[in-house]
């Protein structure tokens, strides 16, 4: 089966923006998405850029505006500010990957909706995603059996360096930002390029 990869950090509201759309397009033309979480704080300065937390007060303020603007043409409900935007990531980035592994292993559980409702989790509705309850919670939301043990898989020495290493990769490929899609070895940025990105996968 032809793949999708897919590049974002579990924490960015313009990956949760196009999370769904991207899902229900991989599922239409029949693509496995490769789910690849990354870290900003380590992507960014590697290519000439800037974590969120380091731009300029003017730049995250109109990047949150232009946010809640394509959430209003979107359709797609979005905090402006939530409590927990900011915090950890081991877990929240570990629990995709963990559960792409167990799908790969032939265990129940569907890594694509567990992707979304962590990003949901967060900026719909403002949930700690590095809280172990809630992400066993959106483990059984999403069809896996022994979040327990998921959690662990994702906290473990493997599956971090796996995160470690989609950064590695990231940057070597010009990954510029959270969400790049990569079709065919043709990279797609922002969720607002979607429309492109569908347009290859009709053509391929």
């Amino acid at each position: 089966m032809k793949t999708i990869d897919y590049y974002y950090s579990t924490r960015s509201n313009f990956t949760y923006l196009g999370a769904a759309r991207l899902n229900a397009m991989a599922r239409a033309h029949g693509r496995r998405i490769l789910h690849r979480p990354i870290l900003l704080s380590v992507t960014m300065p590697a290519i000439g850029g800037m974590a969120f937390g380091e731009r300029p007060v003017m730049l995250r303020n109109y990047s949150m505006r232009d946010a809640l603007r394509c959430a209003a043409h979107l359709g797609v409900p979005l905090l402006r500010e939530p409590v927990h935007h900011m915090g950890p990531v081991e877990l929240p980035s570990g629990i995709v990957i963990a559960g792409q592994r167990a799908a790969a292993r032939g265990d129940a559980g569907d890594v694509d909706d567990l992707s979304l409702r962590v990003l949901q989790a967060l900026w719909r509705d403002d949930r700690d995603i590095a809280d172990p309850s809630v992400v066993a919670e959106l483990c059984r939301s999403a069809g896996f059996a022994g979040p327990d043990a998921l959690i662990e898989e994702a906290l473990s020495d493997a599956v971090q360096a796996e995160l470690k290493r989609n950064c590695q990769e990231a940057i070597i490929r010009g990954v510029i930002g959270a969400p790049t899609y990569f079709v065919d070895d043709e990279p797609f940025y922002g969720q607002d390029r979607l429309d492109y990105l569908e347009r290859a996968l009709a053509a391929g």
